[in-house]
């Protein structure tokens, strides 16, 4: 036999098949071992054939297979395909994202342990000489099967004595890293809403493969995506649920593992090596058949999918920003299609181009306008901080956010207090001269974090002495401008020194257990106010909070990003969504200094709908997605003279393509990205808006074209982030 394989080596040199002679024991998906110029390379087999058109003298044969069962599922290898010919990056880079990462570089395996236990029939004498066999031997019988490296360390050779007598039996099991032990939520039976009847009932029966469920919050959404898998599990099938933050994943995962036990399994960044990789083996194995996690557990090595449904579909983290720049609702959409199952995009605030087109009929529209049992949504009031300055208040509270937390506070009630800024100062700037502390590898200012009093830089890490004077003119009126979530905790407890308070940033929950451990002291009551940025904002449900805080609502209004707007109008609508979601009324003090504008009003009334008429209306006016396509070309590297001539290069063939069809390109220019560098890594960009029917192909193929040692060029579409 004949096995065609992609070796595991991204670059475009060796991006193509390779024939290789293998046995019978090769399997089509199976990682191999073969040997590659004068080395040997893993490499994926995408399929096997009798014959090769070389010569059977010039074949080499393959080493060997690394797992005894095909890594990469039937679905995965097809799947690759069309990512490899949608996004024009190498096969092995696309095979990659089926598997864990430490899995391909050998760094984790399976892990076994040894247990021991009485044998059969055993009823063995002791010498007086065997007193420590005769003690284990009593041991096990008192407590039955044990670990034996336990019982080494308590008995020494005597086990392994008793093992070859025959009076024991040892046995080597495989062992699973569970990420999550103990993880178990309440058994809740709850009974469907007539109107979560009706929209299971729409779903399953619509002939439309993919379904917007438009809820509010607190509309009982997550019941009717666990009423929908129930049904899948029942026929056989597997489910994919994705969440777009990693703190929600535990929460989601103790709902699950109460209805459906074990087989609920948990892909995400934030895992072990071991773990991540025990977890996909179950699911691969079909041990575990739903597959929740963020973006990355789209590719699941899940079969015979029954639904795959996609909470929060509107937020920016389901776009890759490393290569192959995905979306994740168009990777979904493939393997909806492949296992002719349901996709089902859920949320309170859907994307612009989400909610357009399920107006125009391409995607069934179900709407939850109210939450379960008709409970009303937060009343909001909008404090002018305008005002407050006017007044003398210089802190981050407002007198209307102050009256109303010492009220919830002695009630008994918990509050969320949101800022959308972690450290405890944004920026650290010389009264005297005007520097501005900057980190030495990326074009951005450098944070305060005052608890460590070190200076951070949020995009590479890189931390930084507090500094005494200012390195430009050597002054010492050095000062803070800007308010981050440590900064407001610290206020806080200035305020009310009896409140228990938690604060959940990047900062606070490194690790798999941080978002865990916070969210659940935080669910338990333990705290009666939790400070924290947009991981607190979604999907989180507590019932004792009846107060939520925005601070500064309109910052994120002042990005130059045509999403800006539908961005605060969803992050305030997310946030707001925190209280009042049991029988206590909620309230929502919003904060800001443009207290009149549109977007502010309408997340204020919680109107959507006036939200998506006024902005579709602005886009088609100005000709912005999801009436054109803005695409950017980066070119990014170590070496900026480099980077400038990889960047001129393509705009050069790009302003080929641009001579070619001059209608269909709206803008076209190159120029340097808003955060000149980034991480030592020098950024040029070239940035088109075009029309529909767009050469897209034609622009990835000039981008694939150009080459070069320490620069590299590639392509977003709609880019979530524009800087």
């Amino acid at each position: 036999m004949i096995a065609e394989v992609i070796v595991d080596i991204a670059h475009s040199d060796v991006d193509k098949i390779f024939d290789y002679e293998c046995g019978e024991e090769i399997e089509a998906g199976m990682r191999v071992t073969v040997p590659f110029g004068r080395s040997a390379a893993t490499g994926f087999v995408m399929r096997l054939k009798e014959k090769s058109d070389f010569p059977a003298d010039k074949l080499k044969r393959i080493y060997r297979a690394e797992e005894d069962y095909p890594a990469l599922t039937a679905e995965s290898l097809i799947l690759a395909q069309k990512i490899v010919a949608r996004y024009r990056v190498p096969m092995a880079l696309v095979l990659r994202l089926f598997l864990p990462a430490e899995m391909r570089t050998g760094k984790v395996s399976e892990r076994y342990r040894s247990f021991a236990k009485i044998a059969e029939g055993a009823a063995p004498v002791f010498s007086r000489a065997a007193k420590k066999q005769e003690a284990a031997f009593a041991y096990l019988s008192e407590h039955g099967e044990t670990d034996a490296a336990i019982l080494r360390e308590r008995f020494g050779g005597a086990v392994n004595a008793l093992a070859e007598k025959g009076y024991i039996a040892i046995e080597k099991r495989r062992v699973l890293r569970d990420p999550y032990r103990g993880v178990e939520g309440e058994k809740i039976s709850r009974a469907l809403t007539p109107a979560q009847r009706l929209a299971v009932k729409t779903i399953e029966e619509t002939d439309k493969t993919v379904t917007l469920l438009h809820g509010v919050t607190g509309s009982g959404k997550t019941e009717i995506y666990l009423t929908l898998i129930a049904e899948q599990l029942r026929k056989g099938k597997s489910a994919i649920f994705l969440v777009p933050e990693i703190s929600l994943t535990p929460q989601m995962l103790s709902q699950l593992r109460a209805r459906f036990g074990e087989s609920a399994a948990i892909l995400h960044s934030g895992l072990s090596a071991g773990e991540r990789f025990d977890e996909w083996c179950r699911l691969r194995e079909g041990t575990a058949k739903i597959a929740i996690g963020a973006r990355s557990a789209i590719f699941a090595p899940v079969e015979n999918v029954g639904a795959i449904i996609i909470d929060e579909e509107h937020d920016g983290s389901y776009s890759s920003e490393s290569a192959p720049r995905y979306n994740t609702a168009d990777i979904a959409k493939l393997r909806a299609a492949y296992n002719g199952c349901k996709l089902i995009l859920g949320s309170a605030t859907p994307s612009v181009e989400t909610y357009r087109l399920a107006k125009e009929g391409e995607y069934q529209l179900i709407t939850l306008p109210d939450r379960i049992n008709r409970r009303p949504m937060p009343d909001v009031v909008i404090a002018d901080m305008r005002r407050e300055v006017r007044r003398g208040n210089a802190s981050a509270f407002s007198s209307q956010l102050r009256e109303r937390l010492e009220k919830c506070l002695s009630e008994g009630n918990q509050a969320i207090v949101f800022l959308n800024r972690r450290g405890y100062s944004q920026t650290v700037v010389c009264r005297t001269c005007g520097y501005v502390a900057k980190c030495e590898h990326c074009d951005v200012a450098l944070t305060y974090h005052s608890e460590e009093d070190c200076l951070k830089c949020h995009y590479c890490g890189t931390r930084y002495h507090m500094l005494s004077a200012c390195p430009e003119c050597g002054g010492t009126h050095i000062n803070y401008v800007g308010t981050g979530t440590q900064r407001v905790v610290g206020e806080l407890k200035k305020l009310y020194p009896k409140a228990r308070i938690l604060r959940m940033d990047n900062d606070t929950t490194s690790g798999k257990e941080g978002h865990f451990r916070i969210l659940k002291e935080f669910g338990e009551h333990r705290a009666d106010i939790l400070v924290g940025t947009q991981m607190v904002a979604k999907g989180h449900d507590f019932p004792s909070v009846t107060l939520v805080g925005i601070l500064d609502a309109d910052m994120s209004l002042h990005f130059a990003d045509y999403r800006s707007g539908e961005r605060t109008f969803q992050l305030i609508t997310q946030v707001a969504g925190r209280s009042g979601r049991a029988e206590a009324r909620g309230e929502v003090v919003l904060q800001t200094y443009d207290p009149d504008n549109y977007i502010l009003r309408f997340a204020a009334n919680y109107d959507y709908n006036g939200f998506y008429e006024y902005e579709i209306g602005m886009r088609a006016a100005l000709a912005f997605p999801p009436f054109a396509k803005i695409v950017r070309v980066m070119a990014t590297g170590t070496d900026e003279r480099e980077t400038l001539d990889a960047l001129r290069e393509v705009y050069g063939k790009l302003q080929e393509i641009y001579g070619k069809y001059p209608e269909k390109f709206l803008f076209f220019n190159k120029m340097h990205a808003p955060i000149k560098r980034i991480q030592n890594k020098f950024r040029y960009q070239v940035l088109m808006r075009l029309t529909d029917g767009t050469p897209l192909k034609e622009i990835y193929d000039a981008c694939a074209d150009v080459k070069r040692k320490n620069a590299m060029v590639y392509i977003e579409e709609n880019p979530s982030n524009l800087s």
